[in-house]
């Protein structure tokens, strides 16, 4: 028996969960929000539905890592730290460099701040994190797992891009993906309930966060998945456009007299998608409240299943068929009505949805019909519980 802590480390915010292994049970959990602004909060959940929670400026993550662990010491959670056997960290960019779960060490600390380029907002916050834990806790194993890794598998055909070959080459200029942890979770967990091996199904999983990607996974890997050198790439988004024309970036640049590319990155980031769309909110639920009263917001709605069905038929004809439909993530798990909309979309392959196993939110279920002939399931998903596993089997 041990505790393991799952990190999820991001440019302002620190999330954390720190598991009873083998058990897999959820000891304590929180989250350091507006870390190294001003007024950051800092919450705890633990025991039988205890919360605590303190408002004051956290500027650094040394300080964040430094009044978690004695929040878990003063709330009794852990009587020292000596019961912290290991710690996970989620990295959102592994190059080439990574396509498996590691042991950090300091030259594999030097080669995830290499990798900043690739991820500027999210590797350096992860390698921070990774900095304080092993000065507070030192000796105690800590673990980089990468949501590209999940994507290393697939084929060249697939990563590249039709540009000159020595972009990649020389700089990395290829597909990456992203969500691979959630994606490794979702798809073993979706074998299991079905009682298959995984390596025998062709499946597609959709990620319906703030975040979309939609992944093909064949003979049990990533075959090939929609998000691409970034997050960016892609179907339609909360925020992010997804995939549009290069040409289109440069167009808009000049109308709006933009001379730094950053600022239109930003605006594909951050300003466009369901709330660029919709000019109302990015938010599903917001664009079903006023869908009827509003046009805008039921185009906004059209045009995201629109593009998640044109990418789940893309792949389903790359795989050559499919068996498996997996909903997740935040909109994936808790809204029925576009659940039914997307498997609607997707009838010509014989997917049927059950209106009645529909009807739930984040749990764990076979959704399609009885005479369906792709099997379409909803699986919560679950990166902390990946971390903790992937701590478990490596520090062994």
């Amino acid at each position: 028996m041990s505790k393991i802590l799952a990190i999820n480390a991001g440019s302002s915010t620190l999330k954390w969960k720190l598991f009873q292994m083998p058990e897999e049970t959820v000891i304590a959990e929180g989250l350091v929000d507006r870390l190294g602004l001003s007024d950051s909060v800092f919450t705890v959940k633990y025991g039988d539905g205890k919360k605590e929670s303190t408002t004051g400026d956290i500027a650094t993550a040394d300080i964040a890592v430094d009044m978690l662990l004695k929040k878990l010491l003063e709330l009794d959670i852990i009587k020292d730290y000596n019961e912290i056997q290991g710690v996970g960290h989620r990295i959102v960019a592994g190059g080439e460099i990574f396509s498996d779960s590691v042991l950090i060490d300091a030259a594999k600390l030097r080669q995830i701040d290499h990798l900043a380029e690739y991820a500027p907002l999210h590797n350096p916050a992860e390698a921070d994190g990774i900095r304080a834990f092993s000065k507070l806790l030192p000796g105690v194993p800590e673990v980089g797992v990468f949501d590209t890794a999940f994507h290393a598998t697939m084929p060249p055909v697939n990563y590249l891009y039709s540009i000159k070959r020595e972009y990649y080459d020389k700089y990395g200029a290829r597909k990456y993906g992203a969500h691979g942890t959630s994606n490794r979770y979702v798809s073993n967990r979706a074998a299991e309930m079905l009682g298959k091996d995984l390596k025998d199904l062709k499946m597609v999983t959709m990620h319906l966060g703030s975040g979309v990607s939609v992944t093909a996974i064949k003979d049990g890997k990533s075959f090939d998945t929609s998000m691409g050198f970034t997050p960016l790439a892609g179907v339609t988004m909360s925020t992010r456009s997804g995939d549009i024309d290069a040409s289109l970036v440069s167009f808009l640049m000049q109308k709006l007299n933009i001379t730094n590319p950053d600022d239109m990155i930003k605006i594909l980031n951050s300003e466009s998608g369901l709330l660029g769309i919709s000019e109302l909110s990015p938010d599903m639920r917001d664009l079903e409240q006023s869908r009827e009263t509003r046009p805008q917001s039921q185009l906004a709605i059209d045009i995201f299943v629109n593009r998640i069905v044109k990418y789940v038929a893309g792949y389903i004809a790359e795989m050559g068929g499919i068996d498996v439909l997996v909903f997740t993530a935040g909109m994936g798990e808790g809204d029925k009505l576009m659940r039914k909309r997307i498997i609607d979309g997707l009838s010509v392959f014989g997917a049927k949805i059950d209106d009645q196993r529909n009807d739930v939110m984040a749990q764990e279920r076979v959704i399609s019909s009885d005479d369906s002939k792709v099997d379409v399931l909803l699986v919560p998903t679950n990166e902390e519980l990946m971390i903790a596993r992937d701590v478990v089997r490596l520090s062994k």
